[in-house]
């Protein structure tokens, strides 16, 4: 599996936003690849932040 959807299935089966920190934890993905993937899916629009450092599925 690629790593967005890694990251994505992890923000979804919590339920709750998230920072890099809890999702580095929940799916065991290097911190640089999870830095490195929200940033794309942050331009792509698929992940929005309701607070600062916090993100979540679209």
């Amino acid at each position: 599996m690629e790593a967005k959807e890694v990251i994505l299935k992890a923000m979804k089966k919590e339920g709750v936003p998230l920072n890099a920190g809890k999702i580095t934890e929940l799916t065991g993905l290097d911190r640089k690849v999870v830095d490195k993937t929200m940033e794309q899916l942050k331009k792509e629009g698929a992940i929005i932040s309701p607070k600062r450092c916090f993100w979540q599925p679209k």
